[in-house]
């Protein structure tokens, strides 16, 4: 089968539950998209809301607490929230790539190797057996050591040991000071095939999410090296079926997923800072118009954005009263009015949380061109 660019972008759709929003509680959905970025605390909240029918945060508050969703550490050595079943499965995966990403020059001018990061880990979970702060990390290190910890140890190793972030503090369960804890089933990570048949298994969890796909795009997502995505493929075989994208270039998927056609509807969405479905692929244009990339994406940071008809079509902040929408290009009439209502749910689900959320991000506003700017009155 052969792919256009609609219908790749209405097939992530369908598969983020951004086609229409479901019925479904917090910790099925995380399974269903994935993977939820997760540096910001409100995003995952702000992301579920944007996929699931009547969404109760609180229903995400009780997932963190009880470790069916958690957040660590992993794909693209970035915060993620993930459904409880899968951490330990991404986390041997992409082990690797976080060994080299935080085992390097900064962590092993601390004195220590990457060796002796190996025999402290498994330390280091056995005291994590409840949630204990970086200074309590620290303090621990310093102790172990016999000696102050030097600047990069604990750094290194507070990612590369496979921990997970504690809930903290309201309004999103994870406050500005982390705390960290051991995951109740440990990942297994000193031994590579098994870093290699996980591999397998998060492969085809993000086809299951973010296909048909291509090896950069697997690539992009995991931040593992095309070559292991290769033979992660190959190993999968008939498990996995195979299409042309729209340039030519082959694509993997599972049978059976969701695939719409190209005409699909595409309700509008206000979506999280730093969504998945805007970091998940190597091919951006999927759900970026490409002369928009550069607009959403400031020194690391991803905005706020606005879907229209399944693409990224302006940002948007809180104001006073309501919603605040950018948008790059002009929208119709019917599309500022659905828009309009989105806005006045989102004040809602804002109202008793965080009314101002991502303020820290407003500087950005005076340097992202709009061409259409209208406040949307809140509920």
């Amino acid at each position: 089968m052969r792919f256009t660019a609609r219908e790749l972008n209405r097939s992530t759709l369908a598969r983020q539950l951004l086609s229409s929003r479901e019925r479904i509680g917090a910790a099925e959905a995380v399974r269903r998209v994935v993977a939820l970025q997760a540096q910001q605390a409100a995003s995952p909240y702000l992301a579920l809301w944007n996929r699931v029918s009547d969404f109760e945060p609180a229903d995400l508050d009780t997932a963190f607490a009880g470790q069916s969703v958690v957040k660590s550490t992993l794909m693209r050595i970035t915060l993620h929230a993930v459904h409880a079943d899968d951490h330990r499965a991404f986390r041997e995966a992409v082990h690797p790539s976080l060994r080299a990403a935080r085992l390097n020059d900064r962590f092993t001018a601390s004195g220590l190797t990457a060796e002796d990061a190996e025999v402290l880990v498994p330390e280091i979970l056995a005291f994590a057996d409840r949630p204990r702060t970086n200074a309590d990390y620290e303090a621990w290190l310093e102790q172990r050591l016999g000696a102050p910890a030097r600047p990069g140890a604990w750094w290194g190793l507070r990612q590369f040991a496979p921990l997970l972030h504690a809930p903290t503090a309201p309004p999103w369960s994870f406050g500005h000071r982390p705390s960290y804890i051991a995951p109740r089933v440990r990942p297994v990570t000193t031994d590579p095939q098994v870093s290699d048949l996980s591999l397998r298994t998060l492969v085809t969890r993000y086809l299951e999410g973010f296909g048909p796909a291509s090896v950069a795009d697997v690539a992009q997502f995991s931040l593992v090296p095309r070559t292991r995505v290769r033979a992660a493929l190959r190993a999968l075989g008939d498990v996995l079926v195979r299409h042309e994208g729209p340039g030519g270039e082959e694509l993997f998927d599972v049978p059976h997923a969701p695939r719409p056609d190209g005409d699909a509807p595409a309700p509008p969405r206000l979506m999280a800072m730093w969504d998945s479905v805007l970091l998940a692929y190597s091919d951006r244009g999927r759900v970026i118009p490409p002369e928009y990339r550069a607009l959403v994406r400031r020194n690391g940071d991803v905005l706020a954005t606005v879907l229209v008809d399944g693409y990224v079509a302006g940002v948007w902040r809180p104001a006073e009263g309501g919603i605040e929408v950018s948008a790059f290009h002009p929208l119709s009439d019917e599309v500022w009015q659905q828009l309009h209502v989105e806005a006045q749910a989102l004040t809602a689900f804002l109202r008793d949380r965080e009314p101002h959320v991502y303020r820290r991000y407003d500087h950005w506003w005076a340097k992202v061109p709009g061409a259409v700017v209208r406040v949307l009155p809140g509920g």
